[in-house]
């Protein structure tokens, strides 16, 4: 242990102040800042004075995380925000970032929560928690609150249907959950599990743990019968289960009663238009000075309709905005700097594609299914797009004009696979559809279809962006030299995602990969049909999603083969065999082309007031892995006092 970490521990044990008198000379700095070893906001100091708080020596784990950061801090203020619904409570979990595991900025995993980990084989994990560590009302997080959820809740049928999430199942293996000491737990397989990791660590992440002394008293197991039959008369819920269910929404993120080991705990109970998070007095981050984190006090949730949020954040009605900001907002934004007293930064987009296409291959109508599945159609598509026309006209030239895949920043990232069928050919692209069949046309000279309907391709989309309608527009124009013509047609996004889960709709339009710079480490699951949410092959993610229970099997030789590499690559024990099986992935989805990509590396709008800190000038904003400010922990942020004053005196 690093000769500054046993002093802090030291310190912990109340003998510092004898040892500080020993070392004083030859170590007089380090004495020095053990013997302050830690400190926190003056924000719990009438709390501390009174005793409803104990000092934060008491608070912090015995060995709290170290987060690192451009420049130390200073306490106080409140950030604000502006979210499009209530929902967005969720948003505040994903900024946070606050993960068993998580991704550093380089992208690879590390111990975050647990002060570290072990993996053998990859296939048996091993997680030391943080002696001492605390949910924000003060009660231990240890090793019951995991046996709480494997045994209790996962496994508990009338709380999981299903089961436990099908990421902990291994060719149908669930694992052995053990619990060797209060802050030791295992999770082993027979085989590897490579999936484990990257779920813990995801955006949306797997929580393997519950804060189980809250939860108890909803949990039939445990709860006194009479007063809990007395809480779900009063909760209006139908069961136990149910009332659970709504207890426990770490995600959701909407239950301010819920403790939480996040910054900021929300203590504003929904509905309401402003939502207020409040620091956690029991954070287990501290800065490099031994201050407990967060820097900032108060984050604030201002919800209002999403298409007012570029104007409000011109007018500098925020703190730090991101989310419902695009680069079409950016010379707007840009020309309210000054006024708003704010700076734009411009993030790299780590998105696979910003505009996507998905031929539904679930789609019902048979003629349609036949055609859509034909690679020829999807790779004539592809090459009847004026990719540097739209990158030209709507992004000024600053994107970067390829299919959707992987980004240069991505050590897999392969120039071939890129420009797969990327690149305007008209001519070979006519010459693929009069191949497939597709060579008849009517008077108006559109193509026509085996049943003799004209190729009318209606795309869906959620109708939340005006930027995927200036592409499409761009896309009609070049698709109607192949004889086909595109229709737009707007919903609202339940309805839209629920059409294609269905398998009615003919073609929809998305933002592309959300993951665009993978590693060899990250499971390949974009790549094969693993989720309803894959808007290309929704019904075969279904089916693997919910381990056969619902959806279709897939039918496609190709689909096959990439779930079966998806397989071998959880198999896999090395780094080599996991690059190897990506390399294939990657070459099969390229060349099929089942997702029609357009520009990506879209430059990303990041606007900060001028008195916010530690935001990076330039960054990744990528969804999965990222959580798009999350990876950059803005516990770090801090806000200069006096320029807050100066701004809130204006």
């Amino acid at each position: 242990m690093p000769a500054r970490a046993r002093l802090l521990r030291w310190a912990r044990r109340g003998v510092l102040t004898a040892l500080a008198v020993l070392l004083a000379g030859s170590i007089q700095s380090g004495g020095a800042q053990a013997q302050q070893a830690y400190s926190d906001s003056p924000w719990f100091a009438d709390k501390i004075a009174s005793g409803d708080l104990p000092p934060v020596n008491q608070r912090l784990p015995e060995d709290p995380a170290v987060a690192n950061m451009s420049e130390a801090g200073r306490y106080g203020g409140d950030l604000t925000m502006l979210m499009g619904s209530a929902k967005d409570t969720r948003m505040m979990v994903v900024y946070s970032y606050a993960r068993l595991v998580g991704y550093d900025r380089d992208f690879k995993i590390v111990a975050d929560i647990a002060e570290s980990y072990d993996v053998e084989d990859g296939r048996i994990f091993t997680f030391h928690l943080r002696k001492g560590m605390k949910w924000s009302d003060g009660k231990p997080f240890d090793a019951e609150d995991f046996r709480y959820w494997w045994e209790d809740v996962a496994n508990n049928q009338e709380l999981s249907p299903t089961g436990p999430p099908s990421v902990l199942s291994v060719d149908g293996e669930w694992p052995k959950v053990e619990f060797p000491d209060k802050y030791t737990v295992r999770y082993s397989w027979s085989k590897p599990n490579a999936d484990f990791l990257p779920a813990l660590a995801g955006t949306t992440p797997l929580y393997i743990y519950r804060p189980s002394h809250y939860l108890k008293k909803f949990h039939v197991k445990y709860a006194d019968a009479a007063d809990l039959a007395q809480k779900v008369q009063e909760a209006q819920q139908p069961s136990w289960a149910a009332l659970h269910n709504r207890r426990d929404n770490m995600y959701k993120n909407d239950n301010p009663k819920q403790p939480t080991l996040d910054p900021w705990m929300l203590v504003t109970k929904p509905p309401a238009e402003r939502f207020v998070f409040e620091r956690n007095p029991y954070y287990y981050r501290v800065d490099p000075r031994g201050r407990q984190l967060p820097y900032v006090d108060r984050v604030i949730f201002d919800i209002v309709d999403s298409k007012l949020i570029p104007a409000k954040v011109g007018a500098g009605e925020t703190t730090l905005q991101s989310r419902n900001l695009r680069f079409d907002n950016y010379t707007f934004l840009k020309d309210g700097e000054t006024r708003g007293n704010y700076r734009v930064r411009l993030w790299t987009n780590g998105m696979g594609s910003q505009v996507a296409l998905y031929p539904n291959l679930n789609c019902n109508d048979p003629v349609w299914r036949d055609v859509l599945r034909d690679v020829r159609f999807r790779r004539a598509l592809s090459l009847g797009i004026d990719r540097h026309e739209i990158n030209q006209v709507i992004y000024y030239g600053l994107a970067k004009e390829s299919a959707n895949m992987v980004l240069p920043q991505s050590p897999l990232y392969n120039e071939t696979y890129a420009n797969a069928w990327a690149s305007l050919d008209i001519a070979q692209a006519n010459a693929l559809l009069d191949e497939m069949g597709l060579d008849k046309r009517d008077e108006d000279g559109v193509r026509l279809l085996p049943d003799g309907r004209t190729v009318d391709i209606l795309v869906e989309s959620a109708g939340e962006s005006t930027e995927e309608s200036d592409v499409l527009e761009l896309i009609r124009d070049s698709w109607a030299q192949l004889g086909i013509r595109l229709y737009v047609k707007p919903s609202q996004r339940e309805v839209f995602r629920n059409r294609i889960f269905a398998g009615d709709n003919v073609m929809a339009v998305w933002t592309g990969l959300d993951n665009g710079i993978p590693t060899p480490d990250v499971a390949p699951l974009e790549f094969a049909p693993t989720s309803q949410q894959q808007l290309q092959w929704p019904k075969w993610g279904q089916f693997r999603e919910t381990m056969s229970g619902s959806g279709e099997a897939a039918d496609m030789p190709v689909a096959k083969q990439l779930l079966d590499l998806l397989q071998k690559w959880r198999e896999s024990a090395t780094d080599e065999e996991r690059t190897a099986i990506w390399e294939q992935m990657l070459q099969i989805y390229s060349d099929q082309v089942f997702v029609i990509g357009t520009v990506n590396s879209v430059p990303q709008p990041v606007v900060a007031k001028n008195f916010l800190h530690n935001l990076p000038d330039t960054a990744v904003y990528n969804w999965e892995p990222g959580a798009q400010l999350g990876v950059y922990k803005p516990d770090t942020f801090w806000l200069d006092e006096k320029a807050t004053q100066t701004a809130a005196a204006n």
